[in-house]
């Protein structure tokens, strides 16, 4: 069953739904017909944009992909119609991740997918929006405690002895798991595909060297001669992937199949206990957040390549919209908190959202922030809610969602 509140101001996913999606697709090469159009189409015929067995919508296609560590029990919440769907259970899953349409369960038996059947194409001058069926794909016979990265061609999984598996992942769309390749080497941490190649970190835990291959797995000329120490963490932004090493972050960049790396230092003495170990943000964001020990934030603007502390109270989880919007913080009073970033003042707050918060999950289960273009969205395991805040409104809460699960893995798709 699904509880969900509404102000009369959140009225912008649901109208937007109802728009005709011939005009989103009006601006795009070539025109735009009805996207349910038959699969047997002729390619004269068949309109640009179209996906078989999906339809083209408005609208950004925004679900949420919810796992319960304890029952094993997964759901998709989709955030335009307000539904709950029943998934296949995944038992002993601890922790969850996506690349925007898939999402990626770590079990001790692999890593488990499941199609949320929700996505974004961006073609640079305009956008697609789809939606589609959710289905479980499979697993991918990998160990526990997986890296899972990818990108619209290749899904990229390295276990922890290092070694990384490539799968392609339109077949992975097919509905199917599909035949590995190797790739050779061992390697620190995720390989991270970018850029229509991979970039890898090789070298013991202590210093690694950056590394970049092409899509068949050899080493390219251009690899910059970058070093990143004790590595912690990558994220992909436009700017280009950000490596969270000891004494700061790495910045790797292409510009026409040549890639260089920049270093963006702390700019002072961070402990080890206080660096940034895992990034969060907004999917197409260039501003970065990370806990800085108990008590802070960092805040990593990958455009002006600057760090900022932010202090708070005792984090639970961070993320920020970015471009000037605030940082969010999950504290452990349980209330969402925003603070300006350039001044660190406290700017808004809400009641404690959280029905047990000093309650912590196994792994990387617990409460996250998930932020896109409009709203954040607040995992309440205990609970059994999720809750959708509009943080451009003073940390209005939007929506409530209760649910039949206790969410402790949260991840957004369709972005």
């Amino acid at each position: 069953m699904v509880l969900t509140v509404r102000t009369n101001t959140t009225t912008s996913r649901a109208s937007a739904a109802l728009v005709l999606t011939a005009l989103l697709a009006a601006g795009c090469a070539g025109g735009a017909d009805d996207t349910s159009a038959p699969a047997e189409s002729s390619p004269s015929t068949t309109p640009h944009g179209y996906v078989e067995g999906a339809k083209e919508a408005a609208e950004q296609q925004s679900r949420l992909l919810l796992g319960d560590p304890g029952s094993g029990r997964t759901r998709v919440l989709d955030l335009i119609t307000g539904k709950v769907h029943r998934t296949a259970d995944v038992a002993g899953a601890t922790r969850l991740n996506t690349d925007g349409r898939f999402g990626y369960f770590d079990t001790s038996r692999g890593t488990h997918v499941v199609d949320t059947g929700a996505w974004t194409v961006d073609h640079g001058d305009h956008v697609h929006y789809y939606r589609a069926a959710i289905r479980g794909v499979g697993d991918l016979p990998v160990g526990p405690h997986a890296e899972v990265r990818s990108d619209a061609t290749v899904t990229a999984v390295t276990d922890r002895d290092g070694r990384t598996r490539l799968y392609d992942r339109t077949e992975l769309e097919g509905g199917g798991v599909p035949a590995a390749r190797t790739l050779d080497g061992v390697h620190s941490g995720a390989v991270v595909p970018y850029e229509e190649h991979l970039l890898a970190l090789t070298g013991d835990d202590g210093t690694t060297k950056v590394t970049v291959y092409d899509r068949e797995g050899k080493r390219v000329a251009s690899s910059p001669d970058a070093e990143c120490d004790e590595p912690r963490g990558d994220a992909v932004t436009r700017r280009g992937v950000v490596l969270g090493c000891a004494d700061g972050a790495l910045l790797v960049s292409a510009d026409d199949g040549a890639f260089t790396a920049r270093k963006i230092p702390y700019g002072e003495e961070t402990p080890a206990k206080e660096r940034a170990m895992a990034f969060r943000h907004r999917a197409g964001s260039d501003t970065l957040t990370a806990p800085a020990g108990d008590r802070a934030v960092w805040v990593l603007d990958v455009t002006d390549r600057t760090w900022t502390r932010v202090e708070t109270g005792p984090v639970v989880a961070a993320n920020t919209a970015g471009e000037g919007s605030a940082l969010l913080v999950l504290e452990t009073d349980g209330a969402l908190h925003g603070y300006d970033i350039t001044t660190g003042k406290e700017v808004a707050a809400t009641e404690p959202l959280l029905a047990a918060p000093g309650r912590t999950g196994t792994g990387g289960s617990g409460p996250v922030i998930e932020v896109d273009r409009s709203r954040a969205y607040v995992n309440d395991p205990a609970g059994r809610r999720v809750y959708e805040v509009d943080y451009n409104d003073d940390l209005r809460i939007a929506r409530t969602f209760g649910l039949d699960i206790e969410p402790g893995l949260m991840t957004e798709t369709g972005r």
